[in-house]
């Protein structure tokens, strides 16, 4: 959180984490589609020849207000690849809430699982933790055929009771209603310290 007290803004970081094609780009992508353009700056996308996103999304919103003062929230999404950990400790520097983007099919738990972890490891190198850090789960992709259960998911990925949301991201369902939960996560917790 970085706040501009001259100009009464409060600058906030929400990243969408997952593994590889989980869909974290995809959510960006619908949301900048939807979002007034009079509330949204650009979408800063870079991508590999495989239509990979080779470092991060970026996109800024802006929405109501927080004691006053004029929220502005910053989201990014990190490489999912296994080779891009450098980079992903790098983009959750300063992050103030995340979105972690699961891949629902029964083949990619191991990913799922890694990638959880893996978020886990950067949090805690930065002084934080899943266990009491704003942070919202998105079971992507549950129009596919061989998705595991909700309870299944939730029973191995959802350890904290954080919020989850259902979605197909392709398609726009479930990506604003997980943007709504991770923005509510990420308010609560600055009202308590501001």
């Amino acid at each position: 959180m970085f706040v501009n007290w001259a100009l009464q803004e409060i600058n906030l970081k929400i990243v969408y984490y997952g593994p590889g094609l989980s869909g974290k780009t995809t959510n960006l992508e619908y949301i900048y589609r939807k979002i007034d353009p009079s509330l949204r700056g650009d979408l800063i996308t870079l991508k590999t020849r495989e239509e990979r996103t080779l470092y991060f999304d970026f996109l800024q919103l802006e929405v109501g207000r927080i004691k006053g003062m004029k929220p502005k929230f910053n989201l990014y999404t990190i490489p999912g690849q296994v080779y891009y950990s450098h980079s992903r400790r790098i983009i959750l520097r300063g992050v103030d809430g995340v979105v972690f983007v699961a891949d629902s099919q029964a083949d990619r738990m191991t990913e799922n699982l890694d990638s959880l972890m893996d978020l886990e490891q950067n949090l805690i190198a930065n002084g934080q933790s899943l266990d009491n850090f704003p942070w919202v789960l998105q079971y992507n992709k549950r129009d596919l055929p061989r998705v595991v259960p909700v309870s299944e998911l939730n029973a191995k990925l959802n350890f904290h009771g954080t919020p989850t949301v259902e979605a197909v991201a392709y398609r726009g369902i479930g990506v604003l209603e997980t943007l709504k939960a991770a923005i509510q996560s990420v308010v609560g917790n600055v009202q308590k310290v501001i």
